[in-house]
């Protein structure tokens, strides 16, 4: 029913499913709230946000302005004060010479999730290649749990706060893949880790090449006092010799024949793994899922890693993640999506709390713009952006040079244009020889094989980016601005290399500048949109956070960036002196 103050189109608001879900955010973050308000005749309206708890409590009211006269359109903003359950109301008021109109519109749901579902710096490393040692007869022993602790301080050391590990369980002795995903392997090759399920337990149990529950407890301990958390995947697949094959068959999906149907996602091909099929026991299995999740939650695992959600029925996403967020509101869940955007965004409103993106292949200074603009401004209410640099199922094809500049310049843009960002282990090391000229798997890919890597070799060479990596997290810890993600504004430049970004809160403004040619120098004259800076006058002072120098800029201030000295001149990274 349409009020006397008529308030329509109403952002953010995210309807799904024929209801209206709760617009994510974090404690301290900003929301802008939108309205078109109108009454009939010439009366002067007024709006504001009133921002309500989920008892009903007014927790806040924040005027509302219009954008331009006569427009309708208002505009305001509101500031989420802590996790938990929120909605907000539009009202307006018109005093007539009579007397005072009064509308207000539906309440539009909030959740503000822990700080971690929106900012956080990811690293992912297979546990069996940390600490691996290769012997004198050229077969590999592999590394464990134990082993694997003792990466995790330089880890941390480098800024990351999220350690993402790919499936621990035990892994399947049918049609497993040899190295380069052969399909004849040798007996010491160790399988592929999503191929989940032996004799030895299914997604409940620890690999035991890998070692023991207690060594994961610990090894989960040790990263707590390191100040990391652990996502592990959740990848709700198995091999063909998993417990579930035979316990629960009807979770399968089956050939004409009667035998089970393995993975394929066009062109590949994974006969070493079996989908789940959801809809023959959808209870069942979901109560099972809920389990194993319910499981690892108790033994300290805080964030789960979703792998290919996009291939289980969205329903059963907002099913199972509704019950979790009741149950366990700290835990995160992010999407590991690669797909159609309607899927990606789809699974967002079902619950998901970021997801994988396609800043992976986004590479011109047009694509980013778009993209950027599209991630902080059109899915924010609904979809929260990890940009990732490269993945091992992703060797990106503007790395395989090896440029350390591409590798410097895209580790920037990753880190300052989203609020989670992340990184597969080897990135610091500019690996990126690909399998095929014409495609993005690593050569000697890790899914199929253990990796040795001398850490302390390539940092005594100085063969390593680990050094700028620690610089791009200290940074981004310092700054509150690049906690965010609806602050994103870019600002003109004369070149299509060089790309110009801000983003402030309160009084932290942030201003990048990166030079997308990693081989040649360019210059330019940015023109920077003082208004949305904030900034009044003809001259702002800044400092670069990444040489420490001092710069004195004008609204339209010329450039230069050359990549070919050391990576830290692929970008300036300034704090404006406010």
């Amino acid at each position: 029913m349409i009020s006397r103050i008529a308030i329509s189109d109403i952002s953010p608001a995210v309807f799904f499913g024929g209801e209206f879900l709760p617009v994510k955010a974090v404690p301290g973050e900003r929301i802008t709230v939108s309205a078109t308000v109108v009454i009939e005749g010439h009366e002067k309206l007024t709006a504001e946000i009133v921002l309500h708890s989920d008892n009903g409590k007014v927790v806040s009211r924040s005027t509302m302005v219009e954008n331009w006269p006569g427009s309708s359109r208002f505009m305001g903003e509101v500031k989420i004060p802590t996790e938990g359950n929120f909605f907000f109301i539009v009202e307006a008021d018109s005093v007539t010479q009579y007397r005072t109109v009064l509308g207000s519109s539906e309440k539009y749901p909030i959740f503000a999730d822990r700080k971690r579902a929106l900012f956080g710096s990811w690293y992912e490393f297979f546990p069996r290649s940390e600490g691996a040692i290769k012997n004198k007869d050229g077969t590999i022993t592999s590394g464990t749990f134990k082993t694997a602790a003792q990466r995790i301080p330089a880890v941390a050391a480098m800024g990351f706060d999220v350690v993402y590990l790919p499936p621990i369980h035990p892994i399947g002795l049918s049609h497993r893949k040899g190295a380069n995903n052969s399909l004849t392997p040798k007996e010491s090759d160790p399988g592929v880790p999503w191929a989940i399920g032996s004799a030895d337990g299914g997604h409940d149990a620890i690999n035991p090449e890998l070692g023991t529950m207690d060594d994961f407890e610990n090894f989960i301990s040790i990263a707590n006092k390191n100040g990391v958390e652990i996502a592990l995947d959740l990848a709700l697949q198995t091999s063909p010799d998993h417990p579930w094959v035979h316990a629960n068959p009807q979770w399968f999906n089956k050939r004409p024949d009667g035998t089970i149907a393995y993975a394929e996602n066009p062109p590949k091909k994974y006969q070493d793994i079996y989908p789940l099929n959801f809809d023959d026991d959808y209870e069942g299995l979901r109560d099972e899922i809920l389990r194993v999740i319910r499981l690892w939650v108790s033994k300290g695992v805080s964030i789960f890693r979703v792998d290919n959600p996009h291939t289980k029925p969205v329903h059963f996403w907002q099913d199972l993640l509704e019950i979790m967020r009741i149950e366990s509101p700290e835990v995160v869940f992010l999407a590991e999506a690669f797909t159609a955007p309607a899927m990606m965004h789809a699974l967002g409103k079902a619950g998901f709390h970021q997801s994988y993106t396609y800043f992976t292949w986004r590479t011109s200074k047009s694509e980013l713009i778009d993209y950027g603009r599209e991630v902080s401004t059109q899915s924010d209410a609904y979809f929260r952006p990890n940009f990732w640099v490269n993945t091992p199922d992703i060797n990106p094809f503007h790395l395989h040079s090896g440029n350390p500049a591409v590798f410097a310049l895209r580790a920037v843009l990753a880190s300052t244009l989203s609020p989670s960002w992340g990184m597969y282990a080897g990135y610091e090391l500019y690996e990126h020889l690909p399998f095929k000229l014409d495609g993005e798997e690593y050569l000697d890919s890790e899914k199929y094989e253990i990796k040795v890597r001398d850490w302390d070799g390539a940092a005594k060479k100085g063969v390593t980016l680990a050094p700028f990596i620690t610089q791009l997290n200290a940074i981004r810890a310092a700054n509150p601005a690049l906690h965010q993600l609806r602050n994103l504004v870019f600002h003109n430049t004369d070149s299509d290399a060089i790309i110009a970004y801000s983003k402030r809160d309160d009084n932290n403004l942030i201003i990048v500048i990166v030079n997308l040619d990693p081989n040649y120098a360019q210059g330019t004259i940015v023109h920077w949109d003082m208004n949305s800076l904030g900034i009044s006058g003809t001259h702002f002072e800044v400092e670069d956070l990444l040489d420490g120098s001092h710069f004195n800029w004008s609204p339209d201030t010329y450039i230069s960036l050359d990549p070919t000295r050391p990576v830290g001149k692929v970008a300036h990274i300034c704090r404006v002196k406010i």
